[in-house]
């Protein structure tokens, strides 16, 4: 693995993730509910004019697959959808403990998503090394992960 760019805050790891997303058709985000989701939505907004298809899907729950659209809210998950792509990208939340996910399944679901797809595309988005903290970064093919490390400051005024 080696270090391709950096970046700071959220526009960086916004950034980074147009560039990956650059000459890719579909894009699946597979992460888990409410954590994950908004993950999605954010990075689907910067994608927003781009004509690409986008689609969530909920821990290993494929038949939950849902587009990922515009609307005059921003970026929201949408009906239902056809979860097969050429670009599949892994969310953080996946790899937490407490989320149980299933490594073995999820590249099982991985391999039929991108099923027929000889320029398939794995990507990983993160916070705080959670990819490999779980060793996820050794165990899965990614071609790209970003991970992005947030410092959080709380102010009081009263």
């Amino acid at each position: 693995m080696k270090v391709i760019e950096k970046a700071d805050g959220i526009g960086g790891m916004l950034t980074a993730f147009r560039k990956l997303a650059r000459g890719r058709k579909k894009i699946t985000f597979i992460g888990c509910p409410g954590w994950c989701n908004p993950f999605a939505e954010l990075l689907g907004y910067v994608l927003r004019d781009s004509g690409k298809e986008m689609v969530f899907i909920p821990n290993l729950r494929k038949e939950l697959a849902a587009k990922v659209i515009m609307t005059d809210y921003g970026m929201q998950l949408g009906e239902k959808a056809d979860p097969s792509s050429d670009t599949v990208v892994l969310l953080g939340g996946l790899a937490m403990p407490k989320m149980e996910v299933e490594l073995k399944g999820l590249i099982e679901m991985i391999d039929e998503i991108t099923l027929g797809q000889p320029d398939r595309q794995i990507l990983g988005a993160c916070i705080g090394g959670v990819f490999k903290t779980a060793g996820w970064d050794t165990k899965i093919d990614f071609d790209y992960l970003i991970d992005a490390d947030m410092t959080v400051v709380t102010y009081g005024f009263k």
